[in-house]
């Protein structure tokens, strides 16, 4: 046994350095909280509210003035009428009335007052 102990030749120890860098990479990121949180996300706004009908018809029955702003940037004014599924009929003082279709308005606004 003492000549076994003899011929085993000592290694110098070299300090174990540890890649930082390198065991975070491997380390898979777990987020706090709920785990099924990320999975689920925030549910998109309707495309429609189907308000659409109730407001244009309080618009007619109270003949409240409107300002209708068209895709091509043209602005009417006067008060709605009618309207159906496609169109909206503007009825307009001393000018000619005007039927346009729901996909040329970019947006109608109340002008405050009643019609003139």
């Amino acid at each position: 046994m003492q000549q076994l102990v003899n011929r085993i030749i000592p290694v110098p120890r070299r300090p174990i350095v540890l890649c930082v860098l390198c065991y975070n990479a491997i380390m898979p990121f777990r987020a706090q909280g709920n785990p099924n949180a990320a999975k689920r996300g925030r549910t998109p706004p309707p495309e429609e509210t189907f308000e659409e009908a109730s407001f244009l018809k309080a618009l007619g029955e109270k003949q409240k003035a409107v300002s209708v702003k068209l895709m091509d940037g043209q602005t009417v004014t006067g008060w709605i009428e009618y309207y159906d599924k496609h169109m909206v009929r503007l009825t307009r003082q001393g000018e000619p009335n005007l039927f346009i279709f729901k996909h040329e308005i970019m947006y109608i606004a109340e002008d405050g007052g009643t019609k003139k």
